[in-house]
């Protein structure tokens, strides 16, 4: 009878133990944010020609170069806490997303993978080239980490070094009572 009531709770106690560490290892959601805007930027050069070797044969007039400002999409995708401008991981096979809609994402290191579950819900990789935290205007002090300390109220200038060669004479002020140190 006595191992009985050891072993009820002992087996109530084993269950409970595994239940809660599989909650603390629980993976999180994506995060969710809108695509506010996008906007085509330049992302580096197409050339082709001779421009390595240009300048050897430019003697024979071989020196033609034609070269095109290549344009990527960047997007501004918009948190309740953050701002993120991301570009395509994958330049050269870049997916219009639509502006406007909602989107799912997680981030590893530099990289952002989005989803999109309106539309075709599959993951892309986008480079973060930015991130900006958004601003509330209700509780911006109390929220921050810093801040900056205040000036005490008796707040006194420093002396010059002409004033203590005086011996503060030109500053002989009696209802000026120099606060205690």
């Amino acid at each position: 009878m006595l191992e009985k009531i050891v072993l009820i709770p002992a087996l109530v106690l084993a269950m409970a133990i595994p239940a809660g560490a599989a909650e603390k290892h629980k993976k999180k959601g994506a995060e969710r944010g809108m695509l506010e805007r996008m906007e085509a930027v330049p992302c580096g050069a197409k050339q082709r020609g001779f421009t390595g070797i240009g300048s050897i044969f430019a003697s024979a007039g071989i020196e033609a170069v034609n070269s095109e400002e290549k344009l990527c999409p960047q997007y501004m995708l918009r948190t309740d806490e953050m701002e993120y401008h991301i570009r395509p991981a994958d330049k050269k096979h870049a997916v219009l997303l639509p502006v406007g809609e909602e989107g799912e994402f997680k981030i590893k290191k530099n990289r952002m993978y989005l989803k999109i579950p309106d539309g075709d819900k599959k993951k892309r990789a986008y480079e973060v080239v930015s991130m900006k935290p958004l601003n509330h205007d209700e509780g911006t002090e109390s929220g921050a980490s810093y801040r900056a300390p205040d000036k005490p109220a008796s707040y006194r200038a420093p002396e010059r070094p002409m004033e203590k060669a005086a011996g503060g004479a030109a500053n002989a002020n009696p209802s000026s009572v120099p606060p205690p140190q």
